[in-house]
């Protein structure tokens, strides 16, 4: 699936009648890609960059009931959100994971620790489990340490999950291929059809991956789905035929930015959870593949749209002054920064001053054809996706059955051949990341290739699947997306890119100076939009 050839082919048979296409390669897209197939209908997802390169590879990585929402009143949410959790984490083993969370208590806190305690007791009543406990001061510091600064009252210990969010989307979208969907990343729609009664009934779309002569094609749908996020306006103005009216729901784009540490400057080994200390907004730190995060912001995006934002000076002081106040003895500063990410969510706009009391539950409509899905969360992709279907029926010819409670994630593959060298820890996290392809992954790994890239907690036999069988066009989508390596290592990976080219290279079929030119684009995208900004101390090598 997705070797040699594999654009080519999906080209050449792509003016096929659909009965839905999908705008959009995210959790979105590839949640409702997921269900459609499981009901039968035949449909084509496409991505006009590459997938999860939009805001399903810059989340939080957690996989959580949305604790904070509860203080919003939004409990709907959080019982599905807490619900779906439970479910990732039995179906998705060694992608999601359980994560161990310390609540702080500081005395500048909005609200008292018991206060704190009846809505986590509350959170874990909607889980249907105990999750929860009080600790004092000393107590948390013995489950971590780093926790010094003086005020500290004490906390709770409370558990949610952790995933890699973009390595969630593929698996997502490679199961539903291989039950015979279709999915397509640097495709992009540069405008929809219209039928006699002017409904939307199919799109006009264009190979931008530069590796195929093909232009644009026209190719028919009975549904048109919008599933592009942060880019849905900018498709719904196609339905229009021009701007959006003000009676229409209208999108508000918020970009949430997160700081990267090495384990050596912020060494913890549990997530903890804590009110800002200049606004009160919730903000976690946390482990993650051999580093820890600092996050995240939440601010209007007011600047263009683009795949990779970049992060403010404003909220690197402001996630600093997290790790500050928190961890005073470790002095964090700015210098000790390994790398940033940011990324931009749409949530519906209802105009409120603080952009994190927006809901964050999603919303469907339908308009002149164009189905329309957007907000929602990671945690609850696949209660988007049925939704959306449930709305599609009534637009569709085919018969769509009930929609029942499958799976979301195919069961993991019994049959894999190990190495008698791979940690069961490993083993684990390579059937959650790669599903049923893990057997061909391990069969294809040479000798002593399941041993990690340096600190970070990614194996070169990774990179080589990757770059053989993942639909991997440019390196930052194999660097970025496939493996996590230019978040988790210093300076992007950069220094390790010889290495690297020995292992891809071949596999990715790219001559010497494709290599150099994909290089050089990596750099310049990496320290233009994930390490810090150069006025700010920027010393990358080249």
């Amino acid at each position: 699936m997705w070797k040699k050839g594999w654009r080519d082919q999906i080209w050449s048979e792509i003016k096929q009648p659909w009965d839905i296409i999908i705008i959009g390669g995210g959790i979105t897209g590839a949640g409702i890609l997921r269900e459609a197939t499981r009901v039968g209908l035949n449909a084509l997802l496409v991505e006009a960059h590459d997938f999860a390169s939009g805001t399903s590879s810059r989340s939080s990585k957690l996989v959580h009931g949305g604790f904070r929402y509860l203080k919003n009143a939004q409990i709907r949410l959080t019982y599905y959100a807490v619900r779906e959790r439970e479910r990732l984490l039995k179906e998705g083993r060694g992608l999601i994971n359980p994560l161990s969370f310390l609540m702080t208590s500081f005395p500048t806190d909005p609200l008292p620790a018991w206060v704190m305690g009846l809505g986590l007791t509350v959170y874990d009543m909607l889980a249907f489990r105990w999750g929860h406990q009080y600790h004092d001061a000393r107590e948390l510091r013995a489950l971590c340490p780093q926790l010094t600064n003086p005020q500290l009252l004490g906390g709770h210990r409370y558990i949610d999950a952790l995933t890699d969010d973009a390595r969630l989307v593929l698996r997502v979208i490679r199961e539903a291929v291989r039950n015979g969907a279709t999915a397509i990343n640097y495709t992009k729609v540069d405008g929809l059809l219209f039928n006699h009664n002017k409904k939307v009934c199919g799109v006009i779309i264009r190979d931008v991956s530069n590796e195929s002569d093909v232009h644009e094609v026209e190719v028919e749908s009975q549904l048109v789905i919008n599933a592009a996020g942060a880019w849905s306006d900018e498709i719904r103005k196609c339905a229009y035929g021009s701007s959006i009216s003000p009676k229409q729901h209208h999108l508000r784009k918020l970009r949430g930015s997160h700081l990267i540490f090495p384990q050596k400057s912020l060494p913890i080994a549990r997530a903890i959870s804590a009110f800002h200390p200049d606004d009160s907004r919730p903000v976690f730190v946390f482990p993650w593949k051999g580093v820890s995060i600092i996050g995240t912001t939440d601010v209007d995006h007011t600047q263009s749209l683009q795949t990779d934002p970049q992060i403010s000076d404003e909220e690197i002081d402001y996630l600093i002054r997290v790790g500050t106040t928190l961890f005073p003895t470790l002095e964090l500063k700015k210098s000790n920064i390994q790398s940033t990410f940011s990324g931009v969510r749409a949530v519906i706009d209802t105009g409120k001053v603080d952009p994190s009391k927006e809901s964050r539950e999603h919303l469907i409509w339908h308009e002149n054809g164009l189905l329309t899905v957007t907000g929602g969360k990671l945690t609850t992709f696949r209660l988007m996706a049925k939704d959306a279907l449930f709305s599609a029926r009534k637009w569709l010819s085919v018969k769509i059955p009930s929609i029942t409670s499958q799976r979301m994630l195919d069961d993991p593959p019994s049959d894999v051949i190990w190495d008698s060298t791979v940690d069961p820890s490993i083993r684990l996290a390579l059937l959650g990341r790669y599903g049923n392809d893990a057997p061909r992954l391990v069969a294809n790994a040479k000798t002593d290739e399941f041993k990690f890239i340096d600190q970070c907690q990614t194996s070169w036999a990774e990179l080589r699947w990757a770059a053989q069988s993942e639909g991997v066009i440019h390196l930052d989508d194999l660097l970025m997306r496939r493996v996590r390596i230019g978040l988790t290592l210093p300076e992007g990976g950069i220094p390790w890119l010889e290495n690297i080219r020995r292992i891809v290279q071949s596999e990715l079929e790219w001559d010497d100076h494709r290599w150099k030119q994909e290089c050089d684009s990596y750099i310049d995208l990496w320290k233009r939009s994930y390490s810090l900004p150069s006025h700010l101390g920027n010393k990358t090598k080249t």
